[in-house]
């Protein structure tokens, strides 16, 4: 009887596809790599997702309505020291002056998508992609949902808790843990990137696409649009480059430039009735 009750609680083996020991360990890794390129491509099909325009920018970027309850709530804090005070006031100031750039990310979705709607959805074209998160990455999901539209989140496990934003079409929200897998899905079906100010997340982007571009692994016609050259002018001296020798003219005019939605939305509307009118994504 010890020896039957012995056999019969014996812990049966599992598939190793359902064993977490296994695929939470090293040799288990080409496969969850694989199901992060697998997951996308499968759920994306199955909404018909034709291309992408991925709109990159700082998570740290509020709405006007947040940076003006930010400021409002450091200018009736009076308690601490008066250094301290004038640093909050400071960066509250700078907060609300950044907002702008989370309002023109939203309008910019918002006409964006509201566009690429009235091209029908067999298959959904120039589909706003976001990196899922909050700031720009969130303005860009709300643009697309004010205007009916889908719109994809590819957001990635971090250290400090970022979870998807609200505005994500929820069957089109992607969580990833490999960096280079999201990228490649921010690759895999742009036909245009637009760069809001933003930090070295941004920035990373920024060059991993332009280095794509530049070395033909994306199509030379992919736009590249960089938003607000009142910030990025000061970050990057994309003359001074040239000057130096370390990029020429040709490369230097791979970029587009735009101060405003209106200036934004016609470079991009332009540049995709001119190339990329006929869909080659997923679907095909």
């Amino acid at each position: 009887m010890a020896r039957s009750r012995s056999r019969s609680t014996r812990m049966e083996p599992l598939p190793a596809y359902r064993d977490p020991a296994f695929m939470d360990s090293m040799p288990g890794r080409p496969v969850r790599i694989l199901s992060e390129y697998l997951d996308p491509l499968e759920r994306m099909r199955r909404e018909k997702i034709g291309d992408t325009i991925v709109m990159f920018g700082s998570a740290r970027v509020e709405s006007r309505e947040r940076a003006l309850a930010r400021l409002r709530g450091v200018r009736a804090e009076r308690n601490g020291r008066l250094i301290e005070h004038q640093a909050a006031m400071r960066a509250a100031n700078a907060g609300l002056k950044m907002s702008r750039y989370y309002e023109e990310a939203r309008e910019l979705s918002r006409r964006i998508t509201s566009w690429a709607m009235s091209l029908g959805e067999q298959p959904r074209r120039f589909v706003i992609c976001s990196g899922g998160g909050p700031g720009i990455m969130e303005a860009a999901n709300r643009g697309a949902a004010e205007a009916g539209g889908k719109s994809i989140g590819l957001s990635i496990e971090l250290p400090h808790e970022q979870r998807p934003n609200d505005y994500i079409s929820h069957e089109l929200s992607f969580m990833f843990h490999y960096f280079f897998m999201r990228k490649l899905w921010f690759a895999q079906l742009a036909k245009a990137l637009i760069v809001f100010p933003g930090g070295f997340g941004t920035m990373d982007e920024l060059w991993e696409m332009l280095t794509l571009l530049q070395t033909g692994k994306l199509r030379r016609r992919n736009l590249i649009l960089i938003y607000g050259r009142e910030y990025w002018d000061r970050v990057l001296n994309w003359k001074h480059m040239i000057r130096c020798g370390t990029i020429d003219e040709h490369e230097f005019g791979m970029l587009e430039f735009a101060d405003n939605v209106d200036q934004a939305f016609n470079h991009i509307r332009d540049g995709l009735e001119k190339y990329h009118m006929q869909p080659d994504g997923l679907t095909r």
